[in-house]
């Protein structure tokens, strides 16, 4: 059986950006499950998946369109320091969701000054390109359900 529409994937991988840093990887753990055709994992990846079968092992790499888009400007904003009520120190780096007319958006501090913080709104990994090593371990028809809900419910999948 071969990676096609429809089928549940399990793999493992490990992901490099593009100076060459491991961001992350299933070392240790249980393999990536997916539903193939359902945008559960990035386009580019699900691309490469395509027509693979158990026991293949490849490299992809994946342009950040494919992956987690590029780094978008719009997306990087100034607010003032007093929007973060109830937080002490507020450093580069921590996360937070942001409450806006949209609805919930993650954002990473990326600058601190005396009143103002800026704060990114790009995925951490947009705008790189991502190198994946990957092993596919198994895979295996879909169930209706699974079908029915757009991704994998079980070991390694969603529980309901």
């Amino acid at each position: 059986m071969s990676i096609a529409a429809n089928k549940v994937v399990s793999f493992h991988y490990q992901v490099k950006d593009d100076s060459g840093h491991t961001v992350d990887n299933s070392d240790g753990r249980e393999p990536l499950v997916y539903l193939h055709g359902h945008h559960n994992i990035i386009p580019g990846l699900e691309k490469e998946m395509l027509g693979k079968v158990v026991g293949d092992k490849f490299t992809a790499t994946i342009a950040p369109a494919d992956a987690y888009g590029e780094n978008n400007p719009q997306l990087i904003n100034e607010v003032p320091k007093a929007m973060f009520q109830g937080v002490d120190t507020i450093e580069v780096g921590m996360g937070f969701t942001a409450n806006t007319e949209g609805g919930p958006v993650d954002v990473m501090v990326v600058e601190v000054t005396d009143d103002m913080v800026k704060v990114d709104a790009n995925h951490p990994l947009a705008g790189r390109t991502l190198t994946f090593d990957v092993e596919v371990v198994d895979i295996r028809d879909a169930s209706d359900e699974e079908l029915a809900h757009g991704h994998v419910h079980g070991p390694g999948g969603h529980q309901h």
